[in-house]
């Protein structure tokens, strides 16, 4: 794979990508770091389609099986039981 650097592959973008059409994936770096590539658009959809599994491919492969859905939670919290015997004092101080 041939390497670009960004200023490069802007100024020269033609070239750039005709390498890419002839010669394959080319790397592009800024500031010395690799951080794109640029691939033919044909080589682009084989990867995807690789990458993509099949729907027999999902039903019959060792994936998860949904058997836990929802994660486990704490146990139950219960709060205090409220005594409604007795009328609380602030509401009938603002009658």
């Amino acid at each position: 794979m041939n390497s670009w650097q960004l200023q490069d592959a802007k100024a020269r973008f033609s070239e750039f990508l005709n390498a890419a059409l002839k010669k394959g994936p080319q790397v592009v770096t800024r500031r010395g770091v690799e951080t794109a590539v640029l691939v033919p658009m044909e080589e682009w959809r084989r990867l995807q389609r690789e990458n993509r599994p099949n729907i027999k491919e999902l039903l019959l492969g060792e994936g998860p099986r949904f058997d836990q859905i929802a994660p486990r939670r704490g146990g139950w919290k219960r709060r205090p039981a409220i005594d409604f015997s007795e009328p609380d004092a602030r509401e009938s101080g603002s009658k």
